[in-house]
């Protein structure tokens, strides 16, 4: 499967350890990384967090986590117009958790990971201003099919994207 022109992914993604790369790149990467050590347990992780300036910089990072060895990650930009209300914010980023799932779990069901379990983290957790909607997010994610982790366990979100949002 090769990411549609008007996706928001067919731009670079960029890795601490491999510097910038296509979604293919990443893809391949991502691929390469598990085949390693085969006989290991992965997760794939897709976080995202948004930044609040003159325009809104959300983050997406996507994080392969070997179980029990740590893992690698990738994550790619995107500016929007600035969004005052928090809500929206929220919402946005874990729209923008599911598309990007969508997109890099279709082609791991093509190159045979079907079964790799995929979670989405939001930024979202029982104390402060997000409280009021965790329950609403959490059944978006759910309702698309994945797992989702809120803090404190969405380090996908809360620790590696929100690194790279500011």
């Amino acid at each position: 499967m090769t990411v549609p022109e008007e996706s928001n992914f067919c731009k670079d993604f960029i890795s601490p350890t491999y510097g910038r790369l296509s979604f293919d790149g990443m893809f391949s990467r991502l691929v390469e990384y598990m085949e390693v050590d085969a006989s290991q347990k992965y997760n794939l992780i897709i976080g995202t967090d948004s930044f609040l300036n003159s325009e809104t910089l959300f983050v997406s990072a996507i994080v392969i986590h070997k179980i029990g060895h740590g893992g690698r990650y990738f994550y790619i930009k995107n500016h929007r117009k600035k969004m005052d209300s928090m809500r929206h914010r929220i919402f946005y980023e874990a729209t923008l958790s599911i598309e990007l799932a969508g997109v890099v779990r279709a082609k791991l069901n093509e190159n045979g990971y079907k079964k790799l379990p995929v979670e989405i983290h939001l930024d979202v957790g029982d104390n402060g201003g997000t409280k009021e909607i965790i329950r609403e997010v959490v059944g978006m994610v759910t309702g698309s099919g994945y797992a989702a982790k809120t803090k404190p366990d969405s380090f996908g979100a809360s620790k590696v994207a929100d690194r790279h949002s500011k």
